[in-house]
């Protein structure tokens, strides 16, 4: 496992980065693309992902985008490293931060994967 991927598995801070600014109207706008920009800023000099989200891991209850206030739950599964992650978090929408990790994921091989000879193995 990558030395990045190992330092993003642990629970800690996390921005949204939003363009043009950090709104909650722009957050809405991404989270209705069902795509985020996250960053982990405690890596040397931060570490930016784009997120594709997995709408049943989105919680809004309790969110209020007019009012810009309540907390985000997200999740999405990405590859980062070659290595497949899902990502877990939150935001605050006051501040537009929250806290959020990766969690390493087992992708499963295909079914037929036994019936390609590897390394000069001729599968007999």
């Amino acid at each position: 496992m990558s030395e990045l991927v190992k330092r993003l598995a642990r629970d800690q801070p996390i921005v949204a980065r939003l363009r043009p600014k950090a709104a909650p109207e722009h957050l809405k706008a991404m989270l209705d693309r069902r795509h985020v920009h996250i960053e982990f800023t405690e890596t040397l000099g931060g570490t930016e992902l784009g997120i594709p989200l997995d709408l049943e891991g989105i919680d809004l209850s309790g969110v209020n985008f007019d009012e810009g206030t309540g907390r985000v739950q997200l999740t999405g599964d990405l590859v980062l490293d070659y290595i497949p992650v899902r990502f877990h978090g939150h935001l605050e929408l006051e501040s537009m931060s929250g806290r959020g990790r990766l969690e390493p994921r087992e992708e499963s091989k295909p079914e037929n994967d036994a019936k390609h000879p590897r390394n000069g193995d001729t599968g007999e």
